[in-house]
């Protein structure tokens, strides 16, 4: 039985995880499968931004902790192996994510917002790394991208303690793209990816590529790859038709090339 509902509005890809009962906890199949919709995303050009939410009360909260009771060694690393290449595939999609965290968000679950570029938050969203509790630490990258994302401090209050981070406060820190009622989250995710897929799709793409990999470059690297994305994108279809559509005062007509 599949847990994630894939449903498409125009260019936007809205992939929910369906698992209410277990508050979206995730089990070695579900990141398998999840790993598969991704790689699809990943190809198909017509998809210009992805959103990841949750259903009920759970966003995801973290792995399915059942199926670590009684694995052996080799077995709980395979899956761990599994859920960091699923998470960097998410990570690296070309395409602009947004997760729509509509509740808990813990370990993984946390780990999976973490990789979008954005998070919109329902009120009623929760934050955690609470791996210590089960003396473990994060597996899916969440000691390395909330330092990244919070700074070194925050990150490790947060991890060694294993408390909650609660919405007001991931706002306040720079966590969140939007904060929003809960009856208002499906909407406002929906808007703000919209808002990204009606942009160029070959810049929104090398925008997203360029910041990414130049905040792991010395900046003089980065802004040379700067500068030749915009060169790239100048003698595109797409540059030449924005130009174009700028000087006849008209709506431009983007096609990705």
């Amino acid at each position: 039985m599949s847990h994630l509902v894939v449903d498409r509005a125009d260019a936007v890809l809205t992939i929910r995880i369906d698992r209410e009962e277990a508050l979206g906890a995730l089990s070695r199949a579900m990141v398998a499968e999840l790993g598969e919709r991704l790689r699809a995303v990943r190809a198909d050009d017509t998809v210009r931004a992805v959103v990841l939410t949750g259903t009920g009360r759970g966003f995801v909260a973290g792995a399915d902790i059942g199926e670590y009771d009684g694995a052996s060694t080799a077995e709980f690393d395979a899956y761990q192996r599994l859920s960091r290449s699923v998470f960097g595939e998410l990570a690296a999609l070309p395409q602009p994510t947004v997760a729509a965290v509509n509740g808990y968000a813990f370990g993984g679950g946390f780990e999976l917002a973490l990789c979008c570029d954005f998070i919109v938050a329902s009120e009623r969203a929760r934050f955690a790394l609470p791996e210590v509790k089960l003396g473990l630490i994060p597996g899916g990258g969440g000691t390395q991208r909330l330092a990244r994302a919070l700074g070194t401090r925050l990150a490790k209050e947060l991890v060694l303690t294993g408390r909650t981070l609660y919405p007001d406060e991931a706002d306040r820190r720079g966590l969140l793209t939007r904060l929003v009622p809960p009856d208002e989250l499906a909407g406002a995710a929906a808007e703000f990816a919209a808002q990204l897929a009606a942009g160029a799709p070959l810049a929104v793409r090398e925008a997203k590529r360029v910041i990414d990999e130049g905040v792991r470059q010395e900046l003089d690297a980065a802004l040379s790859a700067e500068q030749a994305a915009l060169a790239r994108l100048f003698a595109s279809a797409d540059g030449r038709e924005g130009i174009a559509a700028f000087r006849a005062k008209r709506a431009p007509t983007f096609t990705g090339r």
